[in-house]
């Protein structure tokens, strides 16, 4: 189990530039077994749940040649179904979250697979009901092995239907997209995920050769078509490493720039931090946000306590809430912030409390953070990382601390960022490694 020491105190300055999108990465990839044909994707992230999707793909059969890096073609024209079921195939599974995106276009192009419940983040459970719904309703039959946690779906045919599903899931719609693009006749996908790499899927199965419209709403329509083709795709900057960027600009910043952000694909992530009162500045495609020696919490229009909650695109990403915890804690004022999805995503701040930060955890879903105003720094503290972005905010805090801090199992910081002591040790900060 690798580990970060971090000297915390050092101010950050610099321009440093997002990675690609992991959420997107992860479909896309999955998305390039529907044809036999190559598909090339560009600005893939070198990160650990991405690495280990393409190697989980290249020993089903799939060929990948690297152009570049983070540039990748693959070529799933010869899958080997035998490997499907094997021992080696179910355990990789079990360990990576991103492979129940597999289910989707293995049924459409194969008509079967077989899967483990997939692992991932520590943060409560994760249901699948969504994609099982979805799935169903197209034709496809589940059936749970309770001895081996696995699943057995089949569809000898798919067709298309109307579904109405109960959440707006992101991984449950793309399965259902990639599903239903090989489908017989027209398939209505009503409360859809409509997330910017929800789009990119989409655009990238229309120039496929698909035909998806009501791409950005919540009511999808696709019309099946027998095959696809190959085509190309670049992946948008990661939208929640950008958030992560502006935390620990604020924290830590003496001037950073983070460059080419895909602005328009933000949604209201710039605007949950400047609510923390977070300056920020658009340079054009870029952001630039500058020392922050004091920022204050706003108020709602009549004065009443800020509130701050994760919801379905284009609402507050829940992913980003670890690191507004995390930056609330040397604001000035108070703000609660209600985290609806994961039951288990707050019980980190136990970590932020033992440092110092004035958080009150009202239950598994609620804190309320009383910031510091700078007055009082955080102290450093060992801490163990639960999932990717209870760790990225565990580190923007202990950048920002007094003394050093060490965290353990950063793996799961790896699993979502890329080289991220090697890029902020560019700006200033002073990370070290231990494996």
């Amino acid at each position: 189990m690798a580990s970060f020491i971090i000297e915390g105190g050092h101010r950050l300055s610099g321009e440093i530039t997002p990675q690609g999108a992991k959420n997107e990465a992860l479909q896309v990839i999955c998305a390039t077994l529907l044809t036999r044909d190559e598909v090339r994707i560009k600005n893939i992230p070198d990160i650990l749940d991405v690495n280990n999707l393409i190697r989980l793909l290249q020993s089903i059969g799939v060929r990948v040649t690297t152009n570049g890096p983070g540039d990748k073609s693959f070529c799933a024209r010869d899958i080997d179904l035998s490997c499907l079921e094997s021992q080696e195939f179910l355990e990789h599974c079990a360990k990576l979250r991103g492979s129940i995106l597999l289910i989707g276009p293995m049924l459409a192009r194969c008509g079967r697979i077989s899967i483990a419940k997939p692992g991932g983040d520590k943060i409560g459970r994760r249901r699948l009901d969504t994609h099982f719904y979805g799935l169903k309703k197209l034709g496809s039959t589940f059936t749970y092995q309770s001895a081996t946690d696995t699943y057995d779906i089949t569809a000898q045919r798919l067709h298309g239907t109307f579904m109405l599903l109960d959440e707006a899931s992101v991984t449950g719609t793309a399965n259902i997209i990639m599903a239903a693009v090989l489908a017989e006749g027209t398939t209505t996908i009503y409360n859809a995920a409509c997330e910017p790499y929800v789009q990119q899927l989409c655009h990238l199965l229309n120039r496929m050769g698909a035909r998806i419209s009501g791409i950005s709403s919540n009511l999808l329509t696709i019309v099946g078509v027998k095959e696809l083709h190959g085509a190309s795709h670049t992946i948008l900057p990661d939208m929640i490493e950008i958030g992560s960027f502006i935390g620990i600009a604020a924290m830590t910043g003496d001037g950073i720039t983070i460059k080419d952000v895909s602005l328009r694909n933000l949604g209201i992530i710039p605007e949950a931090f400047m609510r923390l009162g977070v300056q920020i500045e658009h340079r054009g495609d870029d952001l630039y946000v500058p020392r922050q020696d004091h920022y204050e919490i706003e108020t709602f229009v009549d004065g009443s306590f800020m509130t701050m909650a994760d919801a379905p695109w284009p609402g507050l990403t829940p992913d980003l809430i670890s690191v507004l915890i995390v930056v609330a804690t040397q604001a000035k004022g108070s703000v609660l912030f209600h985290q609806k999805m994961f039951e288990s995503r707050l019980f980190f701040v136990d970590k932020l409390i033992d440092m110092g930060a004035q958080i009150i955890l009202c239950d598994p879903h609620r804190a309320v953070v009383v910031g510091h105003d700078n007055e009082i720094r955080l102290r450093g503290k060992r801490m163990v990382s639960p999932d990717i972005r209870a760790g990225i905010a565990m580190l923007i805090a202990a950048m920002s601390a007094e003394g050093t801090s060490r965290i353990d199992n950063i793996e799961q910081i790896d699993r979502g960022y890329e080289s991220i002591e090697k890029r902020l040790n560019a700006l200033g900060a002073q990370i070290i490694r231990e494996a």
